[in-house]
């Protein structure tokens, strides 16, 4: 939706695919980072945006073992929005194809999803896709594939992916909030657990995290025993467990960290998900693909507006985009395996490693994970125009 709106406001002719009749899915990242807002104000759009219902979140603050640590001051960012925004997904697309639709070039077909390419010899020249009223063809000079970390188009280009793995998986749930609650990501680690609760307003999108593959034993244990889990890792949840009626109102997600080692083909690029999985550690995952997409439509859309982008054109999003992509992952596949894992496995007392106090005792340490949590390795500007204010 990033790279068709920016491409659309840069002139070039655009359709959007979304499979669904709507955007309303739930448990989709939902934590707009600084970065993110930063295009938002390029684009003369963060004003708008922000009358969205959102919650903003400018300190995170967890609890390790005992102890509160203070790891994140996002106020000292060099960004137009200091904070996190969180704002359901939907919102943001919504917001996105209204904007969009402003365009002439811009256009969003609901209910139709791109199952396969159209290929003239070795080139990708469009695609086949399923709608609600049976299937079409839509012909292009460029097929952006933005279908996510099980991506249909990945697996029908061939392209190879590499499995970096990871460790643990995530059990997504509604828990109610008390308007006296903190505001702030509260995350929760401590001997045999991992739990973040996501402020969203009236309810907090809670995250628990358990070994990879270990959800069947859980589900096994019966639902008033992973009740009582929850409460153990945060006491102030008795009582809003009861919200959990069956496993219906459990979501499993499969935690993937993956990459492909070539993100495009002659007429083909992947960008987010598609082309790099990421874990939900720091809920980075959809400011990372919107810096992909800013990044494409920066060097993609003057190429576009003459026809087909060469290879070479296509593969310098990727050569710009791989080292923050292998920076974050890095990152990610370390808090797996040393901070993440150590917890699941302990039986013992836990308390945060000497690191992580000293953020307490020197606040200017603070900035460090803000930064990284909050702009990337790369933050990507806005650098395509506006044609329509000609």
């Amino acid at each position: 939706m990033m790279a068709g709106y920016l491409l659309a406001r840069a002139g070039v002719r655009v359709v959007v695919l979304e499979k669904h009749a709507d955007f309303l899915r739930d448990f989709r990242g939902d934590t707009v980072h600084p970065s993110t807002l930063q295009a938002m104000h390029d684009l003369g759009l963060l004003e708008r945006f922000l009358k969205r219902p959102h919650t903003e979140i400018s300190q995170v603050v967890g609890q390790v073992g005992d102890e509160t640590i203070r790891l994140a001051d996002l106020t000292h960012l060099p960004t137009a929005a200091k904070f996190v925004a969180l704002m359901p997904q939907w919102d943001f697309l919504d917001f996105l194809a209204e904007e969009g639709r402003g365009f002439p070039e811009f256009e969003v077909r609901m209910s139709t999803e791109a199952v396969d390419f159209i290929r003239t010899d070795a080139v990708v020249t469009g695609v086949r896709a399923q709608s609600a009223a049976g299937s079409v063809e839509i012909a292009a000079d460029l097929v952006i594939a933005a279908d996510g970390r099980d991506s249909k188009l990945r697996d029908r280009a061939g392209l190879a992916v590499k499995d970096i793995g990871a460790p643990i998986d995530v059990l997504w749930m509604r828990l109610p909030r008390h308007p006296d609650d903190e505001n702030a990501v509260l995350g929760r680690i401590g001997p045999g657990y991992v739990l973040v609760l996501i402020d969203r307003g009236d309810y907090y999108q809670s995250a628990f995290v358990l070994k990879k593959g270990g959800y069947a034993a859980i589900r096994a244990e019966g639902l008033d025993a992973f009740k009582a889990r929850l409460t153990r890792a945060d006491p102030k949840l008795i009582g809003r467990v009861d919200a959990l009626e069956s496993w219906d109102d459990v979501k499993l997600l499969t935690v993937t960290v993956d990459r492909l080692e070539r993100w495009s083909r002659p007429g083909l690029i992947l960008i987010g998900d598609a082309a790099h999985a990421m874990s939900p550690v720091g809920g980075v995952g959809i400011n990372v693909a919107i810096q992909d997409a800013i990044c494409a439509a920066n060097i993609l859309a003057a190429p576009l507006r003459s026809g087909r982008p060469p290879e070479a054109t296509l593969a310098r999003v990727q050569q710009r985009r791989l080292g923050p992509v292998r920076a974050m992952q890095a990152l990610q596949v370390f808090m797996h395996r040393f901070v993440l894992t150590n917890a699941l496995n302990s039986t013992k007392p836990f308390r945060a490693p000497w690191p992580a106090r000293l953020f307490n005792v020197f606040p200017v340490l603070r900035r460090i994970p803000a930064r990284v949590i909050g702009m990337g390795f790369r933050m990507e500007r806005v650098r395509t125009p506006d044609v329509h204010t000609r």
